[in-house]
């Protein structure tokens, strides 16, 4: 049951990372709470698989911070691959 609270918090994570990132009109609402929820725990189970309890600090501290480390990263690229496939479809249609 654990588990619900590395994917809840990666969800939460991950949504307002999308509001306070530029370009979030480039992106789906959904894709970064996704990702996050995603991040946070599979974070979770590598851990758990690994035999890391609950009691340990360890699982708790990776499942919230790589959600924080891992989205803003991929909205970066995800931003900046969006505005280079559109520039290059605005040159290819010939749009000013």
């Amino acid at each position: 049951m654990d588990i619900l609270l590395a994917l809840i918090f990666g969800a939460v994570a991950g949504g307002t990372l999308h509001y306070l990132m530029p370009g979030r009109v480039s992106r789906g609402a959904a894709l970064a709470p996704l990702v996050g929820a995603l991040v946070g725990g599979a974070s979770w189970s590598a851990f758990t698989w690994a035999g890391v309890t609950t009691t340990s600090p360890w699982i708790w501290i990776v499942s919230i911070v790589l959600p924080l480390v891992v989205v803003p990263i991929l909205l970066t690229v995800l931003t900046r691959t969006r505005a280079s496939h559109d520039a290059r479809e605005r040159v290819r249609l010939k749009i000013s």
